[in-house]
């Protein structure tokens, strides 16, 4: 295909979304699957072009003062992927399956700012999606936003059960990966830009090895901030398909127990295949039909993962945003708030409640665990909330990239701080 019919392709996959609210995932898939004759590098450019214009959906629409799907996509080529007018013009010249140009948009474009464009449409997150930003990031909220709306790198986490950073960087010296900013045993992959595609590190022999798994900086940060030590008891009560499990045991070097649960078994079933990939032997999975019972009282530490917007991964899933609600975020909040009344069941006395979420929302992060202060520490202080940020500066020092925080206690990554995506860790110990 020629870059005229990838152009087409993405405004018809943007515009199925919009009529039909459907995640691009999903309309993605069916356009490749109604056009069997794309090959893998036009599925790639169309897919990147539509996530490119989500990423930056308002912002582009603001500029060409226009909000249709085709007026976007040709902005996001001119703004992200870097071709002038003319270049669009010259690539587009005799393909019968090209859009008409938006020509006078185009240039009228360049001679526009966001000097009188509402904060939002600059910061390309929903409206009302706006005071949760600026009560976390202040002045600073802009930002951070748009710092949600570039392609994220890919990050691997190295499995120091079977492998060594260096040995993983030599392995895939090809792809340019280089060591990450700030955990223990990450490497980074930088995105390309345009129809570059990212490279599919699942096929290399060093994955099928077990010698890493790919795993957001942010997600392996917040492993590390558990503190796991070898010999411990730890629940990860929301473990998910395994990612934080998986770095827990090779961090605890596979010594003492790591309970793996999640109250979907759906989504805990990939976890078996990542044990086994890994060389993962302190791992003991539990089936949620079968309940934790025996638990209650005598974990040293328990991590939660909490259900929650997703609001810190819109780099990576940047139709979430425009496709969240204050209903659905009402909702993730009362699950946030049944899950750490749960998890605390487990956690023994002078025991670790770690608290996670890839959200950037306050009422999700910081609000949430004041809240379950207050609701258990009503006949004394059974409760007490630890320092992350000390915790931080205890494991990485001093001269890193240093995430948000107005006390210390609680902490939030976000791409624009620590160059992740968007999490939020705080630490609560059980007294009594």
């Amino acid at each position: 295909m020629r870059l005229g019919g990838r152009i087409s392709a993405a405004i018809e996959v943007l515009d199925e979304m919009r009529n039909r609210n459907r995640p691009a995932s999903d309309a993605l898939r069916d356009w490749g699957n109604a056009h069997r004759f794309a090959g893998s590098g036009d599925r790639n450019a169309i897919g990147n072009l539509v996530y490119d214009s989500l990423r930056q959906y308002a912002s582009s629409a603001w500029l060409m003062d226009d909000e249709e799907p085709s007026s976007v996509v040709f902005a996001t080529l001119a703004r992200q992927w870097g071709m002038e007018l003319a270049d669009i013009t010259r690539e587009l010249d005799g393909d019968k399956f090209a859009p008409e140009i938006p020509a006078a948009r185009l240039e009228a474009m360049t001679g526009r700012d966001f000097t009188y464009a509402p904060a939002h449409d600059e910061a390309d997150v929903p409206e009302w999606c706006m005071e949760h930003f600026q009560e976390n990031f202040g002045d600073d909220w802009v930002k951070e936003a748009k710092a949600l709306a570039d392609r994220a790198p890919l990050d691997l986490r190295v499995n120091s059960l079977k492998a060594e950073v260096s040995k993983v960087l030599k392995a895939l010296s090809r792809e340019k990966a280089k060591k990450s900013p700030i955990s223990l045993n990450g490497i980074r992959i930088n995105p390309g830009r345009g129809d570059s595609r990212m490279p599919n590190v699942q096929a290399d022999a060093a994955f099928q090895k077990g010698w890493f798994e790919v795993q957001d900086e942010g997600s392996q940060i917040a492993a590390e901030l558990v503190f796991a030590r070898e010999g411990e008891q730890i629940l990860d009560f929301c473990a998910g398909a395994g990612g934080k499990t998986l770095a827990l045991a090779a961090l605890m070097n596979n010594k003492g127990q790591i309970h793996a649960h999640d109250a979907d078994r759906h989504r805990l079933a990939p976890i078996h295949e990542r044990l086994k990939r890994a060389g993962t032997r302190n791992v003991q999975v539990h089936d949620p039909r079968e309940g934790l019972n025996a638990l209650a009282g005598k974990m040293d530490r328990v991590l939660v993962d909490a259900p929650c917007s997703g609001s810190g991964t819109w780099r990576r899933k940047p139709d979430a945003k425009w496709r969240l609600t204050p209903d659905t975020l009402e909702m993730r909040m009362n699950e946030q708030k049944s899950v750490l009344d749960e998890a605390m069941k487990y956690v023994r006395p002078g025991g670790f409640l770690c608290y996670v979420t890839c959200s950037v929302f306050p009422c999700e992060n910081e609000e949430q665990i004041y809240a379950f202060g207050e609701r258990h520490n009503k006949d004394g202080g059974r409760w007490d909330l630890l320092s992350a940020g000390g915790a931080w500066e205890e494991l990485y020092g001093y001269e890193k990239p240093k995430p948000w925080s107005a006390d210390m206690d609680c902490i939030t990554l976000s791409p624009a701080s620590t160059g992740t995506d968007g999490f939020f860790f705080a630490v609560l110990q059980r007294l009594a």
